[in-house]
């Protein structure tokens, strides 16, 4: 069996292609993984009727993890898919079936105005419409089974959605994130994802080799879309992750210690550009990278906050 049909959908997050939502389809069948935000609502159903395909055939949204650029349009397209569940990590679904707890951390990080803007308002999802999955299950659509394994490091409630026989995984945030705009003739540049809260890099490493344990021979990223030549990417994340908590550790007793990490965040990631072949600017590389870098620093504050205790 070949790999099922997978589309990228723009999640028309911040900028162009900074998020993807994908839709699979196998058999007359449909899933989404990961929804964006209520703005990519009327791009994922445009996407199922250039397939031929209503909402009623849609039977799963899979939630890779709640963080709202994945997940905070789950309520709103939910509404409008007849037969779909919500599938979640035990850890996660008590914050789409009631997500106030979920808003008030991510006002939090981006602030009230901000939050605003990115995510408006985020519809519960009925208890009776979400389907939990343990580490290990699989759920089957159309005529291909989905296996979800927990993958944490980046968040704690994080699950990856692996076919085994298409060879292809769903990795969310846990495989890093890969910009188009930085592939070179040497392929894919990968950055790791240490946003709050719960970045472990420990269990980071663990999770990137279980997914090459799969011998997939592709990865679908959120942050953004398909990615191949995965052992050399995933040697680049372990190695990236090593730097992080290096700079973090550094700058830990620095009372300017959040804009040192950002300053030596950059330089590293930048310096790391050049080897790849990245003939972009510096003018270019910040707007690019200034806020996955801001997020990253943050992520490695309350890491820091957490060894300290």
């Amino acid at each position: 069996m070949s790999e099922p049909t997978v589309i990228a959908i723009d999640a028309e997050y911040v900028r162009p292609k900074l998020a993807a939502v994908h839709l699979i389809v196998d058999n007359g069948r449909a899933a989404f993984v990961d929804t964006g935000t209520y703005r990519s609502v009327p791009a994922m159903l445009a996407a199922l009727t250039q397939q031929g395909l209503s909402p009623s055939d849609v039977d799963y949204v899979f939630l890779t993890h709640v963080h709202l650029d994945h997940a905070g349009g789950a309520g709103v397209i939910m509404q409008l898919l007849p037969s779909a569940r919500c599938v979640l990590h035990p850890r996660g679904a008590r914050h789409m079936i009631d997500p106030s707890k979920l808003v008030a951390a991510s006002k939090d990080v981006y602030g009230p105005q901000r939050f605003a803007q990115l995510y408006g308002e985020l519809p519960p999802i009925p208890a009776e419409r979400v389907l939990v999955v343990e580490d290990g299950d699989c759920l089957t659509l159309g005529l291909r089974e989905f296996e979800f394994i927990h993958t944490p490091g980046h968040a704690n409630h994080h699950y990856c959605i692996v076919d085994r026989v298409g060879k292809i995984i769903f990795s969310g945030d846990t495989f890093g994130l890969s910009y188009r705009e930085l592939d070179t003739e040497q392929g894919a540049f990968s950055m790791p994802i240490t946003t709050p809260s719960q970045f472990d890099p420990d269990a980071a490493h663990k999770s990137i080799d279980r997914l090459l344990s799969y011998e997939p021979r592709a990865i679908y990223l959120t942050h953004y879309s398909r990615v191949e030549g995965l052992t050399k990417l995933a040697a680049d994340l372990h190695e990236q992750i090593d730097g992080y908590v290096r700079i973090a550790r550094s700058n830990a007793e620095r009372a300017d210690r959040s804009d040192a990490m950002m300053r030596d965040l950059y330089a590293y990631i930048a310096e790391r550009l050049d080897r790849h072949g990245v003939r972009k600017d510096d003018a270019f590389r910040h707007a690019l990278l200034d806020g996955d870098i801001k997020l990253n620093v943050q992520g490695l504050e309350v890491w820091l906050q957490q060894q300290a205790a």
